[in-house]
């Protein structure tokens, strides 16, 4: 097993989750909120929907060496399990569902003539006679033979659920307790997990969403890219919380000098182009791994190291509109008579902090993680657009709309690389609003005290 540094990084955050939810078990005061979020079908539907990316990015997170002794190539679980879709590569642009290229070329015929046409493709719908006659009927066959297997299997998912959920309830175990969201989730768990299996199922046989300009397939692009946005979004985040929440409760709890300085502080930094400290940090990346080839011996090393620098330049750079946010807020909670109350009565600073300051700010902690995320998501897409974000090598959302944006002139037009890239990082961000959105209502204080 091969363990990169954002690997290490995404196993520690599971561990540290595991942790935060086994030390929150049975806590009153968490316990209603997370009783709120589970009654929100829009909350619990779109948690479904992030739980199955996340899973995701944690097979594409497991790395070991490929079986193969000549390559010697680092490969994850995903890419392990997806062989086919890494192996059956064309020559060039294909379109979705096509059984031959998307430009005409010279094709040599078994006589040794020559005509102006589209060749076949090496994968996709090979195996059929006549792709004329045959196609149409050959895919609505296999989708409908594939929809009938997804049915199926998630059929049998959600027959194994009802049980267990039916003995744990005979047991009088809350554990599954009924909730008005029950019904959404498994509805939308059926209809992913039927899909889902349909596309797979259709990939060993098309190219479900077509070819790129070096005719790998955009489906399987797409679904390594992933976890690019997942560690992007995540460990970003967790860098720049810890000196967001710190700088700006003590600025707005303590004022004074500590107050000028952290205001002095985020001023500068902000005062500071992004983009361009951005683009001088990469390229001081790039010169060091120039220099130290022997530490970069493999592509994906490299491209690791690059993404991690760019975790950790974004979140250094992104954790000041929190800071500002925590500081105006912790300002009027100073003022409040539980806090004067709890100074009388000589209560020290470090409890009123942790008692009664970040309980109470704990709601824009939680959605501005989570409209964070989202926006670094899509910050990923500007910044390899411009070419200063993650390395060329590195499936990204943001490296496949650079590839598809000069294929926009061409006529034909190519679509689907772009239409893929959008689909998947809308998918993803959505479900991320959303669910912050019901955070932001089970963990506001201020509405639990108007109930």
């Amino acid at each position: 097993m091969v363990v990169l540094w954002t690997d290490s990084l995404i196993f520690t955050l599971i561990l540290a989750v595991f942790g935060l939810v086994i030390y929150l078990r049975g806590k009153a005061h968490i316990k209603r909120p997370l009783q709120k979020i589970a009654r929100n079908k829009v909350g619990m539907v779109s948690l479904v929907i992030l739980l199955i990316f996340v899973q995701i990015g944690f097979l594409d997170s497991i790395h070991f060496k490929s079986a193969d002794s000549k390559s010697n190539e680092i490969i994850s679980l995903l890419d392990y399990w997806a062989t086919p879709l890494r192996e059956h590569v064309e020559k060039t642009y294909s379109a979705p569902f096509a059984t031959t290229l998307y430009s005409k070329e010279i094709i040599l015929l078994p006589d040794g003539t020559s005509q102006w046409g589209y060749p076949r493709l090496e994968f996709g719908g090979r195996y059929l006679d006549n792709p004329e006659t045959q196609y149409l009927s050959d895919v609505l066959q296999k989708t409908g033979y594939g929809l009938l297997q997804g049915i199926t299997l998630a059929g049998l998912l959600l027959v194994v659920f009802f049980g267990v959920r039916y003995a744990l309830k005979s047991n009088k175990s809350q554990v599954f307790a009924l909730s008005p969201s029950l019904n959404s989730v498994v509805t939308v768990i059926f209809i992913i997990v039927s899909i889902s299996y349909t596309i797979i199922y259709l990939s060993a046989f098309y190219h479900v969403l077509g070819t790129d300009k070096v005719g790998e397939d955009v489906f399987y692009q797409a679904v390594k890219s992933i976890r690019t946005g997942l560690v992007l979004g995540t460990l970003t985040t967790l860098i720049m919380l810890p000196m967001a929440i710190i700088f700006g409760i003590l600025a707005g709890f303590f004022r004074g000098w500590i107050d000028d300085v952290i205001q002095y502080l985020y001023t500068t930094l902000n005062s500071i182009p992004s983009v361009l400290l951005i683009a001088a940090s990469i390229l001081m990346v790039q010169v060091y791994m120039a220099n130290h080839q022997q530490d970069f011996t493999s592509v994906i090393v490299r491209a690791d190291m690059r993404l991690l620098f760019l975790c950790l330049i974004l979140g250094l750079t992104n954790w000041t509109g929190l800071c500002r946010l925590l500081r105006a807020e912790t300002l009027k909670l100073r003022e409040m008579e539980y806090v004067q109350a709890a100074r009388a009565l000589g209560v020290k600073q470090s409890m009123i902090l942790l008692r009664h300051i970040l309980p109470n700010v704990m709601h824009i902690i939680l959605i501005s993680v989570v409209l964070d995320f989202s926006s670094l998501v899509l910050a990923e897409a500007v910044l390899s657009y411009i070419n200063i974000g993650v390395d060329p090598s590195t499936y990204s959302w943001g490296n496949m709309i650079n590839g598809a944006r000069l294929e926009m002139a061409r006529e034909p037009i190519v679509w689907w690389s772009l239409s893929a890239a959008f689909i998947f990082m809308f998918a993803l961000v959505l479900a991320a609003n959303l669910f912050s959105d019901t955070v932001q209502d089970a963990f506001d204080p201020r509405q639990s005290a108007e109930q």
